[in-house]
C-alpha cells in the first residue's frame, strides 16, 4: 500500500516574469494589433488577459546588433516587435557563426599523449588572461551587457553579415519564435536587432492560454505554423518523405497540434522519480488508452510518450517513443489491409510532455499508405505493435519487437522511463555485476580534462544496471534554455552539449535547470592554485562544468575506452537494439 501525501506546489505567479513590467507596459503590449483584437471576456477573473500579459511577458530593449535568439537555441517563448526592427539571418551556416566560433578540432596522437605531462597540477586551472575585465574585452568576445546589467551577446560586424548572408526584417506587430515556443523545438534562425528596438517576449504559458481562450489568435498562431515548419516536421518522418508537395499541403491543411503534460516538467521531476513506478504512471497524462478508437496517426514532435499495456489490473511500460516517431500504425495499417477494427491495442501517456502532430487516418490511408515505398511498407509492418516505434526503425524496445532481438524486461523499462533515462543520446550506463569500483574511467576523464573529471561514478540504480551522473546530452536538453550568452550550446555537426568557458559567467541557470543534477558549478583557480576572484565582489569566479564526450579527443569518450572490465557504455537511447543488447547482458 502506498501512502499518498499531498505536497504543496507553488502557485503560478508567485515569481513574476517581470517584477519591473509595469501597468503602463502592460497597455503598451494590449494595444498591439495580435492583443487588441482578443476577446477578453471568454478569460476568467482569476486568469484574465492583462494578468497573463503582467506576469508571463516582458518587455525587452535591445541596442543595435544585440542577439535575441540564436539558430539551434532551445526557446520557450514568442517574440513580438514593438518598436524598431530585428532581422532573422535564413542560413547562417554554421549554429553560433554570429560570433565567429571555431570548430572543435580533434587532438593528434602527439597532442593526446602530450597532455598527459601538461596537465595542470591544480584543479579547476584557467588562464586568466582569457577573464580580462572590461566591457573592452567583452565586445572582444561578442558581449556587452544592458542597462540592467545583464549580459548579452552581440553580432560584431552587422553590415558584413547582411551582405554576405541573406536575411529577413521584421518590423513592429510582427511576430516570431513561435515554433520554438509551442514545441521546445531548436530556433530556426538567428535573429537580432537591426536598430534599437523594443520587443515583447511572452513565454509559453502565455501563449499557451492565450491560444487555449481565443480562437483568431490560436488560428494565427497556427497557421504561422503550417506556413513555415509544419510540412518540414512531416517530411523529417519516414512515412510522409516520398508524398509530392501537393499531397504534403494537403494532410498539412488537415493536421492537428496536441500538447499534453507539463511543458516545464523538470520542476516536478525529482518528486516524481522517487515516487512508486505504479504511481508515476497513474499520475502521468493520458493521451489515449487502449480501446479507443483511432481517428489518427500520432507523430511526435517533441518530448517523451510512455506506451503502456493493462496487466494484472494495472498499467505496464512496453515502449515508449520520442521525436519523429509514431503511435497507432500497426492498428491502420491492419485496418488499411484487412479491414480490422480501428482500435487501439495500447496505451499512450505523456512523459513530463509530449507534443503531437495528429494526422488523420482517413489521409494516412489514402495518401501515405499507398504510395509508401516497398522497403519501408515492409519495415513499417514489422515494427512493434507498441506504438509504432520509429517509422522505419528495426528493433523498439517494447518487449513486443517482433524480430527475436534481445528485448528488456518490463521493469527495466519503467526505471529508463522514470527516471528519464530515455532523454539522453549519449547516457552513461553501468554494469554494477562487472564494475569492479577501479575508477580507471574516473581517471581517465580527469586526464583528457586538464585534471578535472568532469563525471561523478553515482546514480540512480535498477537491478545491475546503474545511469552515471554524466550529462547525457538529451534530446530535449532543457539546460540550453536562458543561458544568456549561449556559453552552452551543441556543437555543429554532431549535436554534442558542450560549454564554452570563456563566455560562461557563472550564472547557473544551466546547472539549475540539469534535471539530472549532471553539470557542476566550480570554483576556478591560477596556475598557482589560487582562487581566481571578481575585482568588484572580490568573490572567487565559477564556471558551469559537465561531460563533454571528450570532443576533441581521438576516439571518443576516455571513461568508455579506459574501463578494462567492459562495464560502463554510452548508449543513443533512440538506439533500442543496441540498447536492449547491451542491457540484456
Amino acid at each position: 500500500m502506498t501512502l499518498r501525501v499531498a505536497i504543496p506546489r507553488p502557485k503560478r505567479w508567485d515569481k513574476p516574469f517581470d517584477p519591473d513590467m509595469s501597468q503602463q507596459d502592460v497597455e503598451r503590449v494590449l494595444f498591439l494589433d495580435i492583443f487588441r483584437a482578443i476577446d477578453p471576456n471568454p478569460f476568467p477573473k482569476s486568469l484574465s488577459l492583462s494578468d497573463i500579459i503582467r506576469n508571463d511577458a516582458r518587455v525587452q530593449r535591445y541596442r543595435r546588433g544585440d542577439i535575441i535568439v540564436r539558430k539551434g537555441d532551445y526557446g520557450n517563448a514568442v517574440f513580438v516587435v514593438i518598436s524598431g526592427s530585428v532581422r532573422a539571418v535564413l542560413d547562417s551556416g554554421k549554429r553560433r557563426d554570429l560570433q565567429e566560433d571555431n570548430p572543435v578540432l580533434k587532438r593528434g596522437f602527439f597532442q593526446a599523449l602530450g597532455q598527459l605531462w601538461s596537465n595542470a597540477k591544480v584543479p579547476e586551472m584557467r588562464d586568466i588572461t582569457t577573464y580580462r575585465a572590461g566591457e573592452e574585452a567583452e565586445e572582444e568576445i561578442g558581449i556587452r551587457r544592458d542597462q540592467r546589467n545583464r549580459t548579452r551577446s552581440v553580432v560584431r560586424n552587422i553590415d558584413a553579415l547582411i551582405t554576405n548572408h541573406p536575411t529577413r526584417l521584421l518590423g513592429a506587430q510582427e511576430m516570431f519564435g513561435e515554433v520554438a515556443a509551442l514545441s521546445r523545438a531548436p530556433h530556426v534562425a538567428t535573429v537580432f536587432a537591426d536598430s534599437d528596438a523594443v520587443v515583447l517576449e511572452l513565454r509559453w504559458q502565455g501563449l499557451r492560454d492565450i491560444r487555449r481562450r481565443d480562437k483568431a489568435f490560436r488560428d494565427k498562431i497556427d497557421a504561422l505554423y503550417r506556413a513555415s515548419s509544419l510540412k518540414a516536421h512531416l517530411r523529417e518522418s519516414t512515412l510522409f518523405r516520398h508524398l509530392d508537395k501537393e499531397t504534403l499541403e494537403l494532410i498539412a491543411a488537415q493536421t492537428l497540434f496536441e500538447t499534453h503534460g507539463d511543458f516545464e516538467w523538470v520542476s516536478g521531476f525529482k518528486e516524481v522519480a522517487a515516487e512508486d513506478p505504479n504511481d508515476v504512471i497513474e499520475s502521468e497524462p493520458v493521451v489515449a488508452e487502449h480501446g479507443d478508437y483511432l481517428d489518427g496517426l500520432l507523430l511526435v514532435r517533441s518530448g517523451f510518450g510512455r506506451v503502456t499495456e493493462r496487466r494484472d489490473r494495472g498499467h505496464h511500460t512496453i515502449g515508449y517513443v520520442t521525436h519523429n516517431e509514431v503511435f497507432g500504425l500497426p492498428e491502420i495499417l491492419d485496418h488499411w489491409r484487412a479491414g480490422n477494427e480501428l482500435r487501439l491495442r495500447y496505451g499512450l501517456r505523456a512523459v513530463g510532455f509530449v507534443d503531437l502532430l495528429r494526422v488523420p487516418t482517413t489521409l494516412v490511408e489514402k495518401y501515405v499508405l499507398p504510395g509508401l515505398p516497398t522497403d519501408r511498407l515492409l519495415a513499417t509492418a514489422g515494427v512493434a505493435s507498441a506504438g509504432g516505434g520509429a517509422t522505419g526503425k528495426k528493433g523498439a524496445v517494447d518487449g513486443h519487437n517482433g524480430h527475436g532481438e534481445q528485448e528488456v524486461r518490463v521493469g527495466g523499462l519503467d526505471f529508463l522511463v522514470n527516471t528519464r533515462t530515455i532523454n539522453g543520446t549519449s547516457a552513461m550506463f553501468i554494469n554494477t555485476d562487472r564494475c569492479t569500483a577501479c575508477d580507471e574511467c574516473v581517471r581517465a576523464c580527469a586526464a583528457t580534462h586538464d585534471n578535472n573529471p568532469r563525471f561523478v561514478r553515482h546514480g540512480p540504480e535498477d537491478d545491475r544496471t546503474m545511469v552515471a551522473n554524466a550529462c547525457m546530452h538529451c534530446v530535449d536538453a532543457v539546460c540550453l534554455i536562458g543561458c544568456p550568452t549561449g556559453a552552452i550550446h551543441r556543437n555543429p555537426g554532431d549535436g554534442v552539449v558542450v560549454i564554452d568557458d570563456t563566455t560562461c559567467i557563472g550564472c547557473a541557470t544551466c546547472a539549475q535547470s540539469c534535471p539530472y543534477d549532471n553539470i557542476r558549478m566550480v570554483e576556478i583557480r591560477d596556475a598557482s592554485g589560487a582562487f581566481i576572484v571578481d575585482d568588484e565582489t572580490q568573490m572567487p569566479i565559477v564556471k558551469a562544468t559537465k561531460c563533454d564526450l571528450c570532443i576533441g579527443q581521438l576516439g571518443g569518450p576516455a571513461c568508455q575506452r579506459a574501463c578494462p572490465h567492459d562495464a560502463l557504455v554510452r548508449l543513443d537511447m533512440r538506439d533500442r537494439e543496441r540498447l536492449a543488447d547491451w542491457l540484456g547482458r
